[in-house]
């Protein structure tokens, strides 16, 4: 095998084809096709291979034991010790030159991992981010307690914003109407933004009873593309106002909530605080962890190979396919549930995976230059909270998880720390 470096990111390892191995290639060949092969005089499947090749020609078994050879060539490059090879290679042969009982090469280029030069990784750098949470904070999370365990009443007079609208409701495009736009008593908070803009502020004002048409137009990037961008004219008939009658902030209320060791209003202010210092400090942790990780990334040089993102982006879509599956949804639809079109989500899908492999390669050059190993015990460690967490014994998680990739993992999460451990917070 001649092994060929052809940038930083691609070698082509040319092999010599030697007879015996293209002999063997032949008979994989000829076992793959005979089982389909009729000719007069013998019963399909059992046509000798003299015959086979006197009427078909040797020619017609080249291309499939080619792929045998190729099979087992490419297991002899992905053993050579100096390069990963990270997809799908291209064969290089010219098939003019193959001929029986003759040496001839092949030649497979493959993509590689890619050589990283790192920048800096140590010391970066990074603003401290405020945790302290005031006591206005404390109170609109409490009042936002409140809110929630409002209770609906009916209410006299006309609706107005934050009052709840019971009404049936008709559009019509052009005086036709069209699918999904009729309900019948129907609830609807004025002023939470569930119908397109402008249907809840023409509700202002409207007293139970009253009939009123709406003059709307749906967005550009409405869902339905027969309803995007169109004018439509919605007939409405309000049966009820009702406004929400806050809860009273006291001990009873209090212990409503059912959270464990609070029952006073002195507790839940208590507690309060400290769940918006511990989110406030997450959130802090996790942006900081994302500059410090963005100027690494930044400041380090590779050459990526697209298989490598392809790859990554097949399995995150993956994971969006069967999240929608979940919720018996085709991806379109889950997608356009979630206020994202096709064309975006692939963009969003291409930046993500490019990042998460750049961060990667990034990690795994740190964990190469710090020199970071794996401990038996920090691989003991770690194969008793795969058990605990998936509730398996250690031999049966062996099973799914070598040794092998769990110290990968283990080196990768030491080089990882020791980047953010290193940030100098000012």
């Amino acid at each position: 095998m001649i092994v060929e470096k052809l940038s930083t990111n691609r070698v082509k390892y040319t092999f010599d084809v030697t007879p015996h191995e293209f002999e063997h290639g032949l008979d994989h060949a000829f076992e793959h096709v005979q089982k389909d092969v009729e000719v007069k005089g013998f019963r399909k499947g059992h046509v000798p291979r003299n015959i086979y090749e006197s009427k078909f020609g040797v020619e017609s078994l080249y291309e499939d034991a080619l792929n045998h050879v190729l099979h087992h060539k490419m297991h002899e490059a992905q053993e050579h010790p100096d390069y990963e090879i990270v997809g799908q290679p291209k064969v290089e042969v010219d098939f003019n030159a193959i001929k029986r009982g003759e040496v001839f090469q092949v030649a497979l280029v493959a993509p590689v991992k890619p050589e990283v030069t790192l920048g800096q990784y140590k010391g970066i750098e990074v603003k401290t981010i405020k945790t302290d949470v005031s006591d206005s904070e404390v109170q609109a999370e409490i009042r936002s307690l409140l809110t929630q365990n409002s209770e609906l009443q009916p209410k006299e007079g006309s609706l107005n914003f934050g009052d709840t609208a019971i009404f049936d409701f008709e559009g019509l495009l052009e005086g036709v109407p069209f699918e999904g736009g009729k309900a019948e008593n129907y609830s609807l908070e004025i002023g939470s933004n569930q119908f397109i803009p402008g249907f809840e502020e023409q509700m202002i004002g409207m007293i139970p009873g009253d009939e009123r048409q709406l003059h709307v137009t749906f967005p550009e990037k409405y869902q339905s593309e027969n309803l995007a961008g169109k004018a439509v004219v919605f007939n409405v008939k309000l049966h009820e106002v009702k406004s929400k009658i806050e809860a009273e902030l006291n001990d009873e209320f209090v212990k409503t909530l059912n959270k464990e060791g609070v029952t006073t209003v002195a507790e839940l202010q208590a507690n309060t605080r400290k769940t918006l210092e511990d989110q406030k400090k997450t959130e802090a942790e996790n942006t900081i962890t994302e500059q410090v990780i963005n100027a690494v990334l930044a400041q380090a040089s590779m050459d990526i190979p697209q298989e490598m993102v392809d790859e990554e982006i097949a399995h995150a879509k993956e994971n969006v396919v069967n999240q929608a599956k979940q919720y018996g949804l085709e991806l379109d639809m889950f997608l356009s549930l979630s206020g994202v079109n096709k064309d975006q989500f692939e963009k969003q899908l291409q930046e993500e995976s490019y990042k998460r492999v750049k961060t990667t390669l990034v990690v795994e050059a740190v964990a190469k230059k710090e020199g970071l190993k794996a401990t038996s015990e920090e691989l003991v460690t770690k194969y008793d909270e795969l058990s605990k967490r998936y509730n398996m014994p250690v031999e049966d998680i062996k099973k799914y998880i070598p040794e092998t990739a769990l110290e990968n993992d283990v080196v990768l999460n030491k080089a990882y720390q020791l980047i953010l451990d290193s940030a100098v917070r000012k």
